[in-house]
């Protein structure tokens, strides 16, 4: 079969790839709208947010170049995670900080407000699309409760962010299980701990964790499954579990990758499994997602029968990230002379971290996955430290992405080599 480009997809080239392939909706996938009562929903957002989902997706293809660029094991990230952090993190940023951030999610300077609006929007819709699946976001601001945050930042993050805010003592350890207990409870035990010490010059950390659990519209039978060779990263074979299936998916491909998605519950979200052609790596993978035009290949993409293996697999990642957003336009938040923070708190002086922890499992029901994305604010006074039919048969290295329908929102995103 040619390679279909999906930059300039001509009619021709598509009418020859739909005589064994049926069109799907390019505004909701499948004609099949999910299960009786349960049907699909799409996200309604205002003009101006919906002129921004494009920018919030280069935001997440940057960020997954980025990691996909520093690691060489498997991960598992959640850009959207970031994004809502980020966006508390702006509230409380003024000057050139604050223009920073905009930048890096992808809007323009100063679209405070913007940001605000679509976390707002996913926030409230993103857990009331499917009925069979369960999908928690939730915020929170642990605060030293030596330093107060201004009234005007507690209420736009408990406005637009739904964000518990909460005083501790930290320097009591009480502090550290109020926190890393709330992260157990939020991921459903997945990502049960993000910090190892509470630290008593910090003024703040903020939290954001994202939960998704769902069931494939079509799941693989599990007396399919059986071990099989994966060739890794390196070009080594080992046995992994492998779970097969033929059925009916939507497929695309380009001249770097070829692409399966796979729904869950009502279509409302999908997994979007990605290998490379023949002769590419990932990381031409990785580079070509920031010039496609997701939301087109989404809309470009048939339903074939489709001959499909992937592996069963946990990913287990955490990662502090301040290189990467640094390097991705917002140093100055990292930098205690340059740092502009005071519209959280008076006592506000820099970043001190950034990680982002995730976990995810994929099985024959489908799939759980779960990331808690922190940041630690140091306080004023501290003095820092340095610092025809398919054959598509995932058994080499592979991304895959997590993605809410309508918007095309990168929820999660993941590199898996049996590594």
């Amino acid at each position: 079969m040619k390679k279909i480009n999906t930059y300039i997809v001509s009619f021709a080239a598509l009418l020859l790839f739909c005589i064994s392939c049926d069109k799907v909706d390019p505004a909701t996938g499948p004609v099949d709208d999910g299960p009786e009562g349960n049907p699909l929903k799409v996200v309604e957002l205002s003009t101006k947010s919906r002129e921004y989902v494009r920018q919030g997706n280069t935001f997440a293809f940057e960020f997954i170049d980025r990691i996909n660029a520093a690691e060489k094991k498997d991960y598992i990230i959640s850009p959207l995670s970031m994004q809502f952090l980020l966006g508390m993190l702006l509230d409380g940023a003024q000057g050139q900080t604050s223009d920073e951030i905009c930048k890096v999610l992808g809007y323009g300077a100063g679209e405070v407000d913007a940001v605000n609006e679509y976390c707002q929007s996913m926030l409230e819709q993103l857990p009331n699309l499917d009925k069979r699946t369960k999908m928690s976001i939730a915020n929170a601001i642990f605060v030293n409760k030596q330093y107060p945050i201004l009234n005007g930042y507690k209420n736009s993050v408990e406005k637009y962010y739904q964000a518990e805010v909460t005083n501790l003592d930290f320097t009591k350890a009480s502090a550290l299980k109020t926190i890393n207990n709330w992260c157990d409870q939020k991921t459903e035990g997945m990502v049960p701990k993000v910090l190892e010490e509470v630290d008593p010059s910090m003024l703040a950390y903020l939290l954001n964790a994202l939960y998704f659990k769902s069931r494939w519209q079509v799941v693989f039978p599990k007396n399919n499954t059986g071990s099989g060779a994966f060739t890794t990263g390196n070009g080594s074979v080992k046995q992994v579990p492998i779970m097969k299936n033929k059925a009916h998916f939507q497929y695309q491909e380009t001249e770097e990758f070829r692409a399966v998605r796979l729904p869950y519950g009502n279509y409302a979200f999908c997994m979007t499994v990605i290998l490379p052609q023949e002769g590419k790596t990932l990381s031409d993978v990785t580079k070509a997602l920031k010039t496609v035009d997701f939301q087109d290949f989404y809309k470009s993409m048939v339903v074939c029968n489709v001959d499909l293996w992937l592996p069963k697999f946990e990913t287990k990642y955490g990662k502090e990230l301040n290189d990467i957003l640094s390097a991705m336009g917002m140093p100055s938040a990292f930098i205690p002379d340059k740092a502009n923070f005071l519209s959280m708190s008076d006592y506000a002086l820099n970043l001190s971290f950034v990680k982002q922890d995730a976990a995810i499992k994929v099985e024959e029901e489908g799939t759980e996955a779960a990331a808690v994305s922190t940041a630690g604010m140091r306080a004023a006074h501290y003095n820092p430290r340095p610092l025809d039919d398919i054959v598509f048969h995932a058994d080499h290295p592979f991304l895959y992405l997590i993605t809410e329908t309508s918007t095309h929102t990168v929820l999660f995103a993941g590199r898996y080599g049996a590594e």
